[in-house]
């Protein structure tokens, strides 16, 4: 089995599921999300968005291909890009990390360590550019899919409480500790990743 975890681009945006090529729940405030979905044109801004953050700062996300097939991706930006996060009540995150946006991996393959080499990817990115951490914002009450990651999860792969709340929680992985995980948390990442959106978000905080 081939697998490659390819910088997401312009060029392989259209590999992402349709719906989540659709989605600017994280990319726009919530009033713009909003007008963006009622002028029909969210795909054209979350393009526009993807556009500037890889002028601006580089690489944002992966898309995960097995056997030249696109299974799975995930999203990251320093949270001045993230204009959803500070319509949190934990926000903002940390100055020295990345705010791991959004993830996902088809649940056809889920449970074959794919979970684990996407934030290993990503961490090891990261470190080189000089973050110490990823933050998130997580889901304490999560029953379905959504755009925000159920914090059960992220808490069984590694993360920290940093600032609790009875919904949501933020959320800090040390970037070093991902480099030395063990097989007992791919289960784990695999259910993280499989278990964000099936359809795309815009609902008030």
């Amino acid at each position: 089995m081939g697998r490659r975890l390819v910088p997401l681009t312009l060029d392989n945006l259209s590999d992402l599921p349709k719906r989540c090529r659709a989605c600017v729940f994280w990319e726009l405030d919530p009033v713009s999300g909003e007008a963006a979905v009622r002028a029909g044109k969210p795909e054209l801004e979350k393009e526009a968005w993807i556009s500037a953050v890889l002028l601006e700062w580089g690489s944002c996300g992966r898309v995960v291909y097995v056997d030249d097939v696109p299974v799975g991706f995930v999203l990251y930006a320093p949270p001045a890009y993230v204009p959803r996060s500070t319509a949190f009540p934990t926000s903002p995150v940390s100055p020295d990390a990345v705010q791991l946006m959004t993830a996902w991996i088809t649940p056809g393959y889920q449970g074959q360590g794919l979970g684990r080499v996407v934030v290993q990817t990503v961490a090891k990115d990261l470190l080189r550019r000089g973050f110490k951490a990823i933050e998130a914002f997580g889901d304490a009450r999560w029953s379905e899919s959504a755009c925000v990651l159920p914090a059960d999860h992220l808490l069984a792969v590694g993360f920290k409480t940093v600032r609790p709340h009875p919904t949501y929680p933020r959320l800090r992985l040390e970037l070093r500790t991902t480099l030395s995980w063990k097989e007992d948390v791919e289960l784990a990442l695999d259910r993280l990743l499989g278990a964000v959106q099936k359809e795309p978000a815009l609902r008030p905080l």
